[in-house]
């Protein structure tokens, strides 16, 4: 073959090349261009899912832990989108999930009319403005009853008929419905007002000589960590225990708390979206259907107090208040 030959074979071969490139390139053009004006299906399912957002706690952990509990829960069908606070006004007809009072009250004053399901709240945050905005403003409670939790002392100590209770001129009216339900329960109870920090321990002296034992409200001024050692072991000391107010009471030393897991408290949440996105209105909001007990057995062993095994203090609980039982003791 011919030295032109060989170059026009050479140069065929180029061109077929610059055709196959310039063939690609316009192949992959148009495919985006259609993709951008047709999307296809499965792009169409996804913008299909019903999207919920989640206004966060600032705590990255326990957002992205309930979030994850959350979207298990939900299925596929929902779609949850953590939203900055930048955004938090600008969302419409769209449900936020907000993880902890402080969350709840920046979104509802950044926007007044997004629908709102609020946890990590206690009852006395979210009811009133459930009330003003019924189906648009719901919550899951966190705080436990105080029922439950006088109960629950009483499981312990059957023979418990008094509870003593601490409690602030702000703060003595968050006990004024246990009050009047103890006696159905063969118990009464004294509120005894702390008028000032000073006051604090020669008070809770008094309400120990009355109590068979002491119920701790989520009163924030009364029980907090400058506060509670001095309440334990004042109360250890005339061999009276603290019952609640929560998980965390139970660890510094508290004897015993009743309390609703996450995993409960998430499934109660997603009912509430789920009935949301059904009807367009949010359940009222409610305490979770199902509680445990957290026990300091060493706090127990060293007030030689027996305690009930497995699950029997949930079971008497839940059959005293006409609940179903079914719940375990950590």
């Amino acid at each position: 073959m011919t030295r032109d030959g060989m170059t026009r074979i050479k140069s065929t071969r180029i061109f077929r090349k610059i055709i196959n490139i310039v063939r690609n390139l316009m192949f992959r053009m148009v495919f985006l261009v259609f993709s951008l004006f047709f999307p296809t299906t499965s792009y169409c399912q996804e913008t299909s899912s019903k999207s919920i957002y989640i206004a966060g706690s600032g705590n990255t952990a326990l957002d992205q832990h309930m979030s994850s509990l959350l979207q298990d829960r939900l299925g596929n069908d929902f779609n949850l989108v953590m939203l900055p606070e930048d955004r938090e006004a600008m969302i419409t007809d769209t449900p936020i999930v907000s993880i902890g009072p402080s969350a709840f009250s920046r979104v509802r004053q950044a926007n007044r009319s997004v629908p709102i399901l609020a946890m990590f709240v206690e009852k006395d945050l979210i009811d009133g403005f459930a009330a003003r905005a019924p189906g648009q403003i719901s919550g899951v409670f966190y705080n436990v009853p105080l029922l439950r939790q006088a109960l629950t002392g009483k499981s312990i100590l059957p023979n418990a008929t008094k509870v003593a209770l601490l409690a602030t001129t702000e703060s003595v009216e968050l006990y004024e419905p246990l009050l009047d339900a103890l006696p159905a329960y063969g118990m009464t109870a004294r509120v005894f007002v702390v008028d000032n920090s000073n006051d604090l321990i020669p008070t809770l002296v008094r309400a120990l000589r009355y109590g068979d034992f002491v119920l701790a409200a989520p009163d924030d001024t009364i029980y907090n960590p400058r506060t509670i050692k001095h309440i334990l072991l004042t109360a250890y000391r005339h061999n009276r225990f603290v019952i609640g107010p929560s998980q965390a009471y139970v660890r510094a030393g508290s004897l015993a708390s009743s309390y609703a897991p996450f995993s409960v408290m998430v499934s109660q949440a997603s009912r509430f979206l789920k009935e949301y996105f059904a009807s367009g209105q949010l359940p009222p909001p409610a305490y979770p259907d199902i509680y445990r007990v957290k026990i300091n057995r060493q706090v127990a062993r060293s007030m030689n107090i027996p305690l009930p095994e497995g699950k029997n203090i949930s079971d008497e609980v839940d059959h005293a208040l006409g609940k179903k039982s079914g719940v375990d003791v950590d």
